[in-house]
């Protein structure tokens, strides 16, 4: 067999990894790939385009950037390329059977989870937020649903207690287009069976909101600790510091705090301020914050932090502060 047409579909900078691998692959031609429209960014709102969009152009490929993927037009003019397979990857929009039926392979998804846990829009976030100890990638052929297509194959790895939504992104990026590139040949070729998701174990991983980000300090300090690993870098975990108004402040790095028996101090209390760190007491344990962000300032050691902004032990962090 030659080279298969593939039409990719992608937008997000993760996109750009599976995308370059079929780039550079003798095996595949990437006849046309697919993005979101380019979308106002920064504080003058100016139009940007998609990572994926700015690979393509620099490849010399065609890109088509619909405002709707089930746009009949748009369908039409994708049939018109007659691919082989449609490849897609956290492009941002569920596809429609008419699209799902253009390829004569059909379209394959490369998902950042180990399917059925974590169907939907942020499987990385989800899988910090949940204290999994483990994730990794999953080639799956699309159909209708919501990532609810048959798994051809899949790769893991561990959830280290040094990751974040950040480290996780860029290692799931680079395994998922690794194992694209080995999987598609084999399923082309009928060496590998589609095999359904099981029907035990689903989860969701709804998109994540910049509210989820507000830390609620009666939660465990381990979830807290896991919120914060998980929202880096966007939105963040946040809560607000003593002061008139409370100032918002953004925690980069924190740690669980070992405490013996019940804290000395109720949830969002102050236990310790010095070079260590800054001990806020949680629902159970503490959670001993060492990197953090003022609204507006730039990213402080907890001892940069205390150089300038006094704080003691009893004054309490949130809402009521």
């Amino acid at each position: 067999m030659g080279q298969l047409q593939i039409i990719f579909m992608g937008t997000a900078e993760l996109s750009c990894v599976s995308l370059q691998a079929l780039l550079e692959s003798d095996r595949f031609d990437v006849a046309a790939v697919v993005t979101q429209p380019d979308r106002p960014k920064g504080r003058d709102l100016k139009l940007t385009p998609p990572p994926v969009k700015e690979l393509a152009l620099g490849a010399g490929r065609i890109v088509f950037q619909p405002a709707r993927a089930r746009d009949e037009t748009f369908v039409s003019e994708l049939r018109a390329l007659a691919p082989d397979l449609i490849v897609v990857a956290a492009y941002g929009q569920i596809l429609p059977q008419a699209l799902l039926d253009v390829p004569r392979f059909g379209c394959l998804n490369v998902h950042t989870s180990l399917l059925p846990r974590h169907r939907g829009a942020a499987p990385i976030q989800w899988a910090i937020l949940k204290d999994d100890l483990r994730t990794g990638v999953t080639i799956m052929k699309m159909d209708a649903g919501l990532d609810t297509g048959d798994i051809l194959s899949q790769e893991g790895t561990p959830i280290g207690e040094e990751d974040t939504a950040e480290s996780l992104y860029d290692r799931l990026g680079r395994m998922g287009a690794g194992l694209l590139v080995r999987t598609i040949p084999d399923y082309v070729a009928g060496k590998i069976q589609p095999r359904p998701q099981p029907a035990e174990g689903v989860t969701h991983a709804p998109k994540i909101k910049k509210t989820d980000g507000a830390i609620e300090w009666s939660q465990a300090a381990r979830a807290i600790w896991n919120r914060v690993r998980a929202l880096t870098p966007w939105p963040g975990a946040f809560t607000q510091m003593p002061g008139k108004p409370p100032p918002m402040v953004k925690l980069w790095q924190a740690r669980v705090e070992a405490i013996g028996g019940p804290a000395s101090a109720s949830p969002g209390h102050i236990m310790q301020a010095d070079k260590a760190g800054i001990v806020v007491a949680c629902g159970q344990q503490a959670l001993r914050i060492l990197v953090l962000q003022l609204e507006g300032g730039r990213r402080l050691t907890a001892q940069e932090f205390l150089a300038g902004h006094l704080l003691v032990p009893g004054q309490r962090l949130g809402p009521a502060a």
